[in-house]
């Protein structure tokens, strides 16, 4: 087997390398995530057949929301409704 030169990289510390670069980029853009616009997922104020905001899996008191911007109801209603786990 040849031994590396002074100074060359062997192909696993170059893939080490670039695994650490992609995890690091990764992790910056789900930092970044941006939430949807609330006229694409049919906000509306009021509830929809029983599904409202406050029951929703997605929905951080006292008004916001994980993916949809800006400020929602708890008695409001959007397609993007999932219904929190019954306990």
């Amino acid at each position: 087997m040849k031994q590396p030169k002074a100074g060359a990289l062997s192909r696993r510390s170059m893939l080490k390398g670039s695994l650490a670069a992609l995890a690091a980029g990764m992790g910056g853009r789900a930092a970044a995530q941006q939430k949807i616009d609330r006229k694409l997922v049919q906000y509306q104020d009021t509830p929809k057949n029983g599904q409202k905001c406050s029951d929703c899996l997605q929905f951080v008191a006292p008004d916001g929301c994980k993916v949809v911007e800006g400020k929602i109801s708890p008695n409001a209603w959007c397609a993007v409704f999932v219904a929190k786990p019954k306990t």
